[in-house]
C-alpha cells in the first residue's frame, strides 16, 4: 500500500514543480527577450549631439554651412 501512495506523490508532485519551473522560465525569457529591445531603442536616444549632427548633414536636413557652424559650436 505504501508504494501506490509513495507513486501518487512522485507523479503529482514533481508535475507541479515541473509546471511551475517551466512558466518561471517562459516569464523570465519573454522578460530577457523585451529587455533587449529596449536597451537597443536607448542605445539610439543617447546618441551624442556631434553624432546627431552629423546624420542631420548625412540625411541632407541641413547644408554644409549650417553643418560647419553647428559643429565648431560644438567644439567650443
Amino acid at each position: 500500500m505504501m508504494g501506490e501512495g509513495g507513486g501518487m506523490w512522485f507523479g503529482g508532485g514533481f508535475m507541479w514543480f515541473f509546471w511551475i519551473v517551466l512558466i518561471i522560465f517562459v516569464v523570465w525569457a519573454v522578460k530577457a527577450a523585451s529587455d533587449s529591445g529596449v536597451n537597443s531603442t536607448n542605445n539610439r536616444l543617447e546618441d551624442s549631439p556631434m553624432e546627431i549632427l552629423k546624420k542631420r548633414y548625412a540625411r541632407g536636413e541641413i547644408d554644409e554651412a549650417e553643418y560647419e557652424r553647428r559643429r565648431k559650436e560644438l567644439e567650443n
